[in-house]
């Protein structure tokens, strides 16, 4: 699970924008956001450097708050 939708929506950016700058299609960075695909670890940190984020700011924690 990622946390590209949440991102984007907070910076105020377009998947479209975001295609283009990333050299995929729409439709393929659409499956990103719906979380229909996940992007590769190489992706992942392309996208993170050109929404200017951490790259921890894109995942899901898979643990636990306690």
């Amino acid at each position: 699970m990622n946390r590209i939708k949440e991102v984007l929506e907070e910076k105020g950016i377009k998947q479209v924008w975001l295609a283009e700058k990333l050299s995929k299609s729409y439709n393929m960075v659409n499956s990103y956001v719906q979380n229909r695909r996940q992007p590769s670890l190489d992706d992942l940190y392309k996208i993170a450097d050109i929404l200017d984020t951490d790259i921890k700011e894109l995942l899901v924690s898979n643990k636990l708050e306690e």
